[in-house]
């Protein structure tokens, strides 16, 4: 055992993704001889259905798989069919030998798929995505196609340019991408995107988070982009237009061949409306994405497999202006640019224990500019990051235990560049410098290393009806502070099966390191030069307690029900705020944050043809002073030194948010799909007259704000969508959707000089065209 974490240390990393596994599954005669056969798993929990094709061994591998309970169901000509159900629950290969029998009456137990609809062993809140619902989906702006997905779940609301805010955390999201996190931001505005045609499933974690995880805990999202392990050649095509001059094209080609994997895939868009603009004129919003991604993975022998993969992608942009700033003739324009390396290793030590190694390189350069008419200020900033990550794990299967543990660390070279010129001074502060530079060259100030390292055990332990979910975690963080942290995290779950009713509860310790977008610029004494008037405090990591208890219940085995109560107090609650008159964002912290709250989903899988969601979402957060950590300039910083008590409401705090949507197979090729979304408001917080907020956005935008109650008013989008396959043959499929958002045409604000954030309008009625081959 000694050697084993020896080895975790020294070796590059891993980290398959924590609640999905891989089954191998053979299928054989009466005489044990092997079958070529067409295999069918289903778990309508886990949104996923799909069919594979034994190779002359009767075997297949399903990897990747999140847990849950898979029907099995096997069509071979010559034998009675076969159905049966297997569960999934460790990281740990699932062997399954399907036997098939030449009479009916030898048959295995017959198996519904509605008996997979709820997970008897799932301790607090996850929400499954599965590949249909990801084809289905409405078509998006470019940039923002798996954020769209996530933002459909209850507990997540956008505010500003789709940045997602998962239970009230600002910018405390991760994505786990084929095990690798990103805990950098991933909206639009800040970093590429990840394309949701990549994706064939997702794990999205609000509550019970397993203890592997860290540093962003506001909500975890696992994307796994597992390829098609179908020998041969194939692949899948998708173009897309739209509104506001909107094309994308996606590209993906696979290769399977023995024990080899190749996949090549590539991704370009366009669109005039690539944010979201303050005003309805839509305002400078051209924008381009693009990536390139290069995947190989190899089965070196029965226990060892190798994974290499390589990612380009950019974005470049302009900024939305509002009314004074178009007047002028301002222009501004933001670029992302990531280049990224993955190099995975699994090895099977025994039919009980495996390891799992992965590391990461990667370069992230973010720019932006503005032209000499920009009003009130000139800025320009370069910034970007060196990131090396490195996590090794070792799952081991024991008994009723499924032990996991390992450790990972992060070292990111962080640099910023900035510089300004003031072209209305009446805008800002008296005293506040009309020029000024903060060089990114210089060590200790636009340079510096982030370094985190952690440590992890967790336990799954299944007592009969009863589940039990148990982890610790240790994090080390050191930047601009030097802190060490141990977070336990306890999970249960107790069975009923003559209701069909699972009820959990869970408590989470999370320790949460703040963003470090521009983190060194507002933190450095340089800025002290920007206002005689100026409070300048360390950026702390973020402490918290996050409380979950709920219920999932199935009802005829047609439809279930999620319903969860939430509570999360958090030290150091983080938010950020903007840099004068620029862009440029930056991470603060308050004392603490109380948030709560309350969920419920309904989902029916597929009753007569129909299928998909309705949710509800209750919240409530509040925000209490002083300040514990950021920038503060001017009447901020008086504000932030005699304002020592009190508080206010989060920023995302919109009291009710309902979504819903529902696709009806009208026959076998065609279906149409109906939804839609309620929000109640985001919090207002504007210091001008009504007369100078309709000078900067226009009358139309002040009306759908109310004042007097520092509240956004109420947005409600219907949307439409339908899609039909134009032709299908075997594994060779074209079909066209089409999509209509917002029907109504409805003026939707989304924030409105929201407390530290700007103004944003959502689309208004938008079309869109999507067409897809598979070969």
């Amino acid at each position: 055992m000694k050697r084993l974490l020896i080895i975790l240390w020294l070796a590059g990393s891993l980290s398959a993704q924590s609640e999905t596994g891989e089954l191998h599954l053979r299928v054989v005669d009466p005489a044990g001889l092997p079958v070529k056969s067409s295999v069918e798993l289903v778990s309508e929990g886990n949104h996923f259905k799909e069919e594979f094709a034994t190779d002359d061994d009767g075997q297949i591998v399903a990897k990747r798989m999140p847990f849950g309970v898979y029907a099995v169901h096997i069509q071979q000509q010559g034998f009675a069919p076969f159905t049966a159900s297997v569960e999934l629950r460790s990281v740990l290969p699932t062997d399954f030998v399907a036997q098939l029998s030449v009479h009916a009456l030898n048959t295995s137990v017959v198996v519904k798929d509605s008996d997979t609809l709820v997970d008897p062993h799932v301790t607090g809140s996850v929400d499954r995505v599965g590949l249909q619902t990801l084809e289905d989906r409405p078509t998006s702006i470019p940039g923002r196609s798996l954020v769209d997905v996530v933002n459909s779940q209850p507990g997540w609301l956008y505010e500003g340019n789709a940045v997602l805010h998962p239970r009230g955390s600002e910018y405390q999201t991760q994505f786990v991408v084929d095990g690798i996190p990103l805990t950098d931001n991933r909206s639009p505005s800040f970093g590429p995107e990840i394309e949701a045609d990549d994706a064939q499933s997702m794990n999205i974690y609000t509550a019970n988070i397993p203890a592997e995880y860290g540093r962003k805990m506001g909500g975890v999202v696992e994307v796994n982009t597992e390829k098609s392990s179908r020998p041969g050649f194939h692949g899948k095509f998708v173009g897309s237009g739209g509104s506001f001059d909107t094309a994308d094209g996606y590209l993906d080609l696979q290769y399977v061949r023995g024990k080899n994997a190749l996949a090549l895939t590539a991704d370009g868009a366009t669109t005039e409306r690539f944010l979201n603009p303050p005003v309805i004129q839509n305002y400078t919003s051209t924008g381009t994405n693009s990536d390139f991604a290069f995947q190989y993975e190899r089965d070196l022998t029965a226990n060892d497999r190798l994974g290499v993969m390589v990612r380009r992608e950019q974005s470049e942009f302009e900024v939305p202006n509002e009314q004074i700033q178009e007047s002028s003739g301002q222009l501004q324009n933001r670029n992302n640019s990531e280049t990224m390396g993955i190099i995975s290793y699994e090895h099977i030590f025994s039919p009980n224990a495996l390891g799992d190694f992965r590391g990461m390189v990667r370069d992230d350069s973010d720019g932006f500019w503005s032209n000499a008419l920009s009003t009130p200020i000139v800025a320009a900033q370069q910034r970007g990051f060196r990131e090396g990550y490195f996590k090794g794990a070792i799952s081991v299967h024991r008994g009723r235990n499924e032990w996991k543990t390992g450790v990972e660390g992060d070292f990111t070279r962080l640099h910023e560049e900035f510089n300004y010129v003031i072209t209305d001074p009446a805008q800002f502060d008296p005293g506040t410098p009309r020029q000024f530079s903060f060089p990114g060259s210089q060590p200790g100030l636009g340079a510096r290393l982030d370094l985190e390292q952690a440590a992890f055990v967790q336990d799954l332990i299944r007592l009969g009806k009863w589940t039990l979910s148990a982890g610790v975690r240790w994090d080390h963080y050191q930047l601009l502070v030097n802190q060490n942290a141990v977070s336990p995290r306890l999970g249960v779950a107790r069975y009923v099966p003559s209701a069909d009713l699972v009820l959990h509860a869970s408590f989470d310790r999370v320790f949460q390191t703040p963003a470090f977008e521009n983190i060194l610029l507002s933190s450095s004494p340089e800025v002290a030069a920007l206002n005689p008037n100026v409070l300048r405090l360390p950026v702390p990591p973020s402490h918290g307690d996050y409380y979950e208890v709920g219920l999932t219940k199935a009802f005829l085995k047609q439809f279930k029900i999620d319903a969860n109560y939430f509570m999360r107090r958090v030290d150091n609650f983080a938010d950020d705020d903007l840099l004068l008159n620029t862009s440029i964002s930056f991470p603060i912290a308050f004392r603490k944050g109380d948030i709560y709250g309350a969920e419920a989903k309904v989902e029916v899988p597929n009753w007569r043809g129909l299928s998909g969601f309705a949710s509800y979402s209750y919240m409530v957060g509040s925000v209490y002073l002083p300040v514990t950590g950021g920038l503060f300039l001017g009447s901020e910083a008086s504000s932030a030194l005699n304002n020592v008590a009190g508080r206010f409401w989060d920023s995302q705090d919109q009291r009710n948010t309902v979504r819903a949507r529902f696709r009806y197979q009208l026959v076998p090729r065609a279906w149409v799909a109906f939804g839609g979304e309620y929000g109640s408001g985001l919090p207002v917080e504007f210091d001008g007259t009504e007369q100078e907020a309709i000078a900067q956005y226009g009358q139309q935008i002040v009306d759908r704000v109310d004042l007097t109650r520092g509240r956004v008013k109420p947005s409600l989008s219907l949307d439409a969508s339908a899609g039909a396959y134009l032709w299908k043959k075997e594994n060779r499929v074209l079909w066209l959707q089409t999509d209509v958002q917002n029907l109504s045409n409805r003026l939707n604000l989304i924030n409105f000089a929201g407390l530290l954030s700007g103004t944003s309008i959502a689309p208004p009625r938008s079309y869109a065209l999507r067409l897809e081959a598979t070969f």
